[in-house]
């Protein structure tokens, strides 16, 4: 793996001196030995850090064999979860999947497709149309089972389910991915009779991808599951805290954005230059957001998909305050080939770039708006890797994962808790009526 996966720091050397790069090392490194020793803040949510190694082949073949049985009686998947629950699949089935997937005819696996992941009627609705007609199943994942956004959309597809197959032949259809022994998901698998998967106690679920969380799931969509762990694990081995800074990548972005982010850089832009990678972009907002915006700190993560948002947020980006630093996620080689054809008359004066493939036209686009944004004073650290594969995006997940951990020490913050994000919730009770509400109710109402 080592040298497969690059990072490249040279547009951040006249924003952050070296000196100022070598005075964050030794924190690196503690952080990186803290993951390991479990002697850092949040020690008991370190499970995902050798969760890789740790996955058997007979854990991968109930994964197989259950996906190859919903495969086997559905057209439709419905993938249940909010966060972590869904983010990374999401990400990884999106990163694999033909961009019109949707629309084709030829299906050899079943659509998988995303709920519980907000609170919109009408997407609900939307969702029951579109099962109408077709065979169905569910895989629904929450550790509790009470966290409303899934909880609802479960209560409504499992409905829909026993109402069309019968409540015998429901169970055969539906999967629960949950705590081992406790929680209200966990007492009606076991009243209902459903198939389950443990998740993890000792891992978020933000860091939950590489179990059945997001191992099923992409399973079902048809992508192979042993690469992307076998990417996840070869990674891992390129960080582990024996591998000096120098060639250990997950100690450099940490220590790059930590620099950056004391001189002022308040927010990081993922760019991505492959529409793919959107949801990839979108479960790295969440991992980097939710585990160090606490305390008052932290870097705030974006995400533009170029070069779709140079037409957009690119005017911003280029001129506006300057808070912000880029982490361009690169694919070296595209996995299609398609050039530009000549034209006689060339009204649209592209002729210049006939014969062309349109990978160049992209990766000339990549380096011109890296330049182009130095020169208007936003650095960019630029990852790159060979291509976009199972392989490639377990070793990414990997890495973003424990980089987040060191950059997370470094900031000095506890990066596997999320205090912050019940306080939309007991309003939210309040509001509702949530019994043991209504006296914080009244008082909201009041405000409103």
């Amino acid at each position: 793996m080592l040298n497969e996966i690059k990072i490249n720091l040279q547009n951040i050397q006249q924003f952050v001196s070296k000196s100022e790069l070598e005075a964050l090392k030794p924190a690196a490194i503690d952080a990186l030995n803290k993951l390991h020793d479990k002697s850092g803040k949040g020690n008991d949510f370190l499970g995902w850090v050798n969760l890789p190694e740790s996955i058997s082949d007979a854990d991968l073949q109930d994964i197989e064999q259950t996906a190859y049985h919903l495969s086997s009686i559905s057209e439709v998947v419905v993938v249940i979860g909010i966060g972590g629950s869904y983010l990374g699949s999401k990400a990884v089935i999106d990163a694999l999947s033909n961009s019109f997937d949707s629309l084709l005819n030829n299906r050899k696996n079943p659509l998988v497709v995303f709920a519980g992941h907000q609170l919109s009627e009408d997407y609900l609705h939307d969702l029951l149309e579109m099962m109408k007609g077709r065979s169905v199943s569910c895989i629904i994942i929450s550790k509790s089972g009470t966290t409303t956004e899934p909880a609802v959309a479960f209560r409504i597809v499992k409905n829909y389910i026993e109402e069309v197959y019968g409540k015998a032949d429901a169970k055969k259809r539906i999967v629960a991915i949950t705590d081992q022994s406790k929680g209200a998901l966990k007492q009606m698998s076991t009243k209902e009779g459903y198939k389950t998967f443990v998740i993890p106690d000792d891992v978020g679920g933000r860091f939950s991808v590489l179990t059945p969380v997001g191992l099923l799931p992409i399973a079902v969509a048809g992508f192979d599951i042993r690469k992307l762990v076998k990417g996840a694990v070869d990674m891992g081995k390129d960080l582990m805290p024996n591998v000096p800074y120098e060639g250990n990548i997950c100690m450099q972005y940490a220590v790059a954005r930590n620099a950056l982010y004391r001189k002022g850089k308040k927010v990081e832009i993922m760019v991505n230059y492959n529409p793919k990678l959107h949801f990839l972009t979108e479960w790295w907002k969440q991992l980097y957001g939710e585990s160090e915006g606490k305390e008052g700190k932290g870097i705030f993560p974006a995400g533009v998909d170029f070069t779709t948002d140079l037409h957009s947020m690119g005017q911003y980006i280029q001129d506006g305050e300057r808070m912000l630093f880029e982490t361009v996620i690169s694919v070296k080689n595209a996995n299609s080939k398609l050039t530009i054809p000549s034209d006689e008359e060339n009204l649209d004066q592209l002729n210049f770039m006939a014969g062309k493939r349109i990978g160049e036209v992209n990766k000339m686009a990549e380096l011109g708006t890296m330049l182009a944004h130095v020169d208007g004073g936003v650095p960019n650290i630029h990852i790159e890797f060979p291509e976009i594969n199972e392989y490639y995006l377990g070793a990414l997940i990997y890495f973003f994962e424990k980089a987040c951990g060191v950059s997370g020490y470094i900031l000095d913050v506890n990066p596997f808790d999320q205090p912050g994000v019940e306080a939309y919730k007991k309003n939210m009770f309040a509001l509702l009526g949530k019994p043991g509400y209504e006296q914080q109710g009244a008082d909201l109402k009041k405000r409103l």
